[in-house]
Formats: structure tokens, sequence, C-alpha cells
């Protein structure tokens, strides 16, 4: 019996399979089964999966599309080991990452644990602007990047785990947007401690365009909305700065037209992400790439929280809204 069980959805992505595979192949600690689900996909991994038959415990799943939340309590229905942990596809896995999680908890356990993610030397330029953009401080508080930053930490599962009563006294995941802060602030109220291990990082290869890349942090803005409704207590400060950045930007630039000065204030912020993307990434074309996709990653997610607010707190409605974050979902 293994003592983790690591569950992937995957939904067209055979590539990236192969890469999230090859890392865990490598691992000084090989304490786990695989689970690997496929929701419904066209361009199938079942092939890629039995390239590591030999040298993983894994098991390959299909089954009809039902969504990420639905695919990983179907894998958490067959797993086996003690503990689940959960990957996003588009994550490489450093070969001592299991080692270090069984050591942190042999030394202090908690039921439930998250970690951060980082940019491995071998991502695009793009790539590491993007992780830039979301794990900075500037950006999001450094949520993302292993920082407590402005909230109380809440694991996420691109790099997520938790104890198998965890799963028997909480229930899985809500088919929702949002559905694994959902779950973390649920293990939460039943009191279960949630812990952050800095040192177990996940390099996180995100989107690749930067139309993608604005769907995503899109979704993310709406799903906060949802949350909110469910968990009031939840939403903080730092979750409504992008929505801020937007009203205050457009009103900075509508000011300009009378006064050039007003847009000091984004010229100052812009400065200020392209030295610390310098600092933290060596490399002045990734600087600027970083205000780009620091400017999507803002402005996404504070167009998308603000459209949803609207309609679903000020005016009561939900419409068609999860049909559309679903096809947006699916779109990345």
């Amino acid at each position: 019996m293994p003592y983790f069980s690591i569950i992937i959805p995957v939904y067209n992505r055979p590539d990236e399979v192969r890469e999230l595979l090859e890392s865990l192949s490598k691992q000084t600690l090989k304490d786990f089964e695989v689970i690997l689900i496929e929701d419904g996909s066209v361009n199938r991994c079942d092939l890629v999966a039995q390239e590591f038959d030999k040298d993983l415990n894994i098991c390959y799943f299909y089954k009809e599309n039902s969504g990420r939340s639905l695919t990983r309590n179907y894998g958490m229905e067959r797993a086996s080991g003690e503990y689940f942990v959960f990957f996003d596809s588009d994550c490489i896995i450093p070969e001592h990452y299991f080692e270090i999680v069984k050591s942190r908890l042999e030394a202090d356990y908690t039921d439930c644990f998250g970690g951060p993610d980082a940019a491995h030397a071998s991502f695009s330029n793009l790539q590491k602007a993007i992780n830039y953009s979301m794990t900075s401080f500037f950006t999001t508080g450094g949520i993302r990047g292993g920082k407590k930053g402005m909230e109380k930490f809440t694991p996420r599962t691109f790099n997520m785990g938790f104890s198998k009563e965890v799963y028997q006294r909480v229930g899985g995941f809500k088919d929702m947007f949002g559905e694994d802060i959902d779950l973390s602030l649920r293990i939460q109220k039943a009191g279960f401690r949630t812990k952050l291990i800095r040192d177990a990082y996940v390099y996180h290869k995100r989107r690749v365009s930067f139309r993608s890349f604005y769907r995503q942090v899109s979704v993310f803005g709406r799903a906060r909305v949802d949350l909110f409704l469910l968990h009031p207590e939840s939403l903080k400060i730092v979750h409504l700065l992008p929505a801020a950045f937007v009203l205050g930007s457009v009103l900075l630039i509508v000011l300009s037209f009378f006064w050039i000065w007003a847009l000091l204030p984004l010229a100052l912020y812009f400065l200020a992400l392209f030295l610390e993307s310098l600092v933290v990434n060596r490399s002045l074309r990734i600087a600027a790439l970083s205000i780009v996709t620091s400017i999507i990653q803002l402005g996404g997610y504070g167009i998308g929280f603000l459209k949803a607010f609207v309609k679903k707190v000020i005016f009561r409605k939900t419409g068609n809204m999860d049909a559309e974050l679903e096809k947006l979902y699916k779109k990345k």
C-alpha cells in the first residue's frame, strides 16, 4: 500500500503529462501511486501512461467529460494511499519533492498541506514572466509564491495534499470554479490544520500565450465572487486589489487627458514591477514581459471579478456565467 496517491486530471494534454510523469519517475522517494484520469479527452494520453509502466505504479482511467472537480473525486474514490496529493497536468515535480513532504509530515504532521510554484530554467521567457506575475508580492501579495502575504495560506490543487481522513470527513471537490479554495476553507472549518511547506514547490508551466493567460485569470476573478457567496469571510483586501487596479487605471487614464502627470502612479508601479522581475529573473526581456503579464493578470482578474460581482451580487443573477466559465477553462 503506497503512502501517497497522486491524483492528476487531464484534458487533451498528452505532452504535458509526459513531462509530469517523467519528473515523477525521478523522485528520490517513490512511496506513491499515480492515478491519472482522462476527462473525456479526444487527444488521449493512455499511450504516454504506458511508457512509464515500469518506472511508476500508475493507474490510468478514462471517463466521460465532467470537469476537473468530479474527475479528482473520481480519482480519490479509486485511490489506495493514506494521503492524497494533487497536481495540475502542466506541472513538473522536483526530484526531492516527496522526500521533503514525507519528512515534514513526520516531523510535524498536518492533515492538509500546500506548496508554492516556481519557474523552471527550461521555461520560455513568457512562462517565466507569467510565473512572476502570479507569484509576486506586487501582483498577488505573494500568496502563490510561498509567502503568507495578506491572507492565511490556502492550498490550491496545482500543489496540494490532504489525508484520507480529510476526504472521509469533509468530502471531495464541489463542481464549481475555485473548487480547491472552497475545499481548503471547508477543511479548515472542519477543524483540520492546513500548512504551507515552502520547500515543497513545483514548476508550474501555466499558459503559453497572452490570450490563454487572460482567460485563466478572468476565470479566477469570476470564481472569487462564487467563493465570496459561499464563504463571505474568505474575501480579503488582496482579492479586491485587481478590481481596484482596473478602476484606478481607468480613472488615471481619463485624468491624463487633462493632466499628464496623472499617469505617474502607474509609471512608478510598472517601474517597481520591472525592477523586481529584473532582480528575480536577471533578464531585461523577462522584466519587460513581466509588465505585460502583470497587466494581464491584474486586468483579467479584476475585470472578471467586477463582471461577476455586478451580475451575481448586485443584480443577483446567475444566468449562463458558469457555462461561460467552463468554455473559457477548456480553451486554456
